[in-house]
């Protein structure tokens, strides 16, 4: 699998959230961490994201599997990890995260044309049951649509 090849994607949250803004962060990772990621054992279920009382933004419960051929320097799996942001970024984000009913969710993890894993992340508002109802019903008329256009 090439580095370029890794796109590694959170489908419950456009499921359980209406996304509105979304930002491209980078992630501080360990030498085994960045090399499980590349090899694609990495997964977004469960986690979120949270900007800290000193203007820092984390991704808590992001798991990436143990390098196998780490040796006792190889990582945990769910540490909490730190992404890299402007400060105009952080600012908004605060502002959004602190509002009742928003959450900072992690939509998709990548590796950029340099080689770096990069977070894109989104300000969600939780949607209700009847939001989730209509979403899979949209998706089903398209698809629904889009047979009836193949005949």
């Amino acid at each position: 699998m090439n580095a370029k090849d890794i796109n590694i994607k959170n489908k419950r949250a456009t499921y359980d959230y209406a996304i509105g803004d979304t930002y491209t962060a980078g992630i501080v990772l360990t030498g085994t961490e960045i090399k499980s990621v590349r090899a694609g054992k990495a997964s977004l279920a469960d986690t979120f994201c949270y900007v800290d009382e000193r203007g820092e933004v984390w991704i808590k419960n992001m798991y990436i599997a143990e390098y196998f051929y780490g040796s006792y320097n190889n990582h945990s799996a769910r540490r909490d990890r730190k992404l890299l942001l402007g400060k105009k970024e952080i600012a908004k984000l605060a502002k959004s995260g602190k509002e009742t009913g928003f959450t900072i969710i992690p939509l998709r993890l990548f590796i950029n044309d340099r080689g770096l894993a990069k977070l894109v992340i989104g300000v969600g508002r939780g949607k209700k049951e009847y939001d989730k109802r209509q979403a899979i019903k949209e998706r089903e008329d398209k698809r629904y649509i889009a047979q009836q256009f193949k005949r």
